[in-house]
């Protein structure tokens, strides 16, 4: 059964936001709120974790994942990032925007696209998301809770509980997140590519 934790918006309970950091080190798969609707989350090198979300989202080996990083320090270590391409992002973060970038050595094999690579990353500009994140002190594996032949997000945290009862380890609830997903931007072959409009406002890269 999956353990459920209510936090507050604004000033999340540091006793609880401690608990699921310790729930996600220890191998806990989690449902958590972002600026741009529910995701399924968990350590960087938890390979059942990763397998978990393929398995609840259906999803095949071509899926970019999102490395959900506290700052741009942080997803600097993850990706190659060229002087133009730096401005362009850290002027749209912390927002709800992927960006689709080659990936440093620092990255899992399993997380890239197979043949590009690749990988999303992503700053949150979201409470309770951040502070999970400065508490863990590493990047989040993260995908959209999206689930299979639907075609919303899921975005309430009682109705994901819910419904996830058994799938995931961890459900936390801030109240009203996004219910868009992210703006994705490709930017492996150098130039802005939007491959999927969402909560971001797309005109900055077209």
């Amino acid at each position: 059964m999956a353990k459920y934790f209510d936090v507050h918006p604004d000033n999340p309970q540091q006793r609880t936001i401690s608990g699921v950091a310790d729930g996600i080190r220890s191998g806990a798969l989690v449902a958590y709120p972002t600026d741009s609707c529910y995701a399924l989350g968990c350590q960087l090198g938890n390979r059942e974790g990763l397998a978990r979300i393929r398995s609840i989202r259906r999803l095949d080996d071509r899926h970019h994942f999102t490395l959900v990083c506290r700052d741009f320090a942080q997803l600097g270590q993850l990706v190659n990032i060229g002087n133009d391409v730096f401005r362009a992002i850290k002027a749209a973060t912390p927002g709800s925007y992927t960006f689709i970038l080659p990936a440093t050595r620092e990255v899992p094999r399993q997380l890239l696209h197979p043949k590009k690579k690749t990988v999303g990353v992503r700053i949150p500009d979201h409470t309770v998301t951040q502070a999970l994140l400065a508490e863990l002190g590493e990047p989040l594996l993260s995908s959209t809770l999206l689930l299979p032949d639907e075609s919303e997000p899921l975005t309430i945290g009682w109705e994901i509980k819910e419904r996830l009862e058994h799938s995931v380890d961890i459900v936390v609830d801030s109240g009203d997140c996004g219910t868009e997903p992210t703006t994705v931007v490709d930017f492996s072959g150098g130039a802005p590519e939007v491959v999927r409009r969402g909560a971001g406002d797309p005109s900055r890269f077209e």
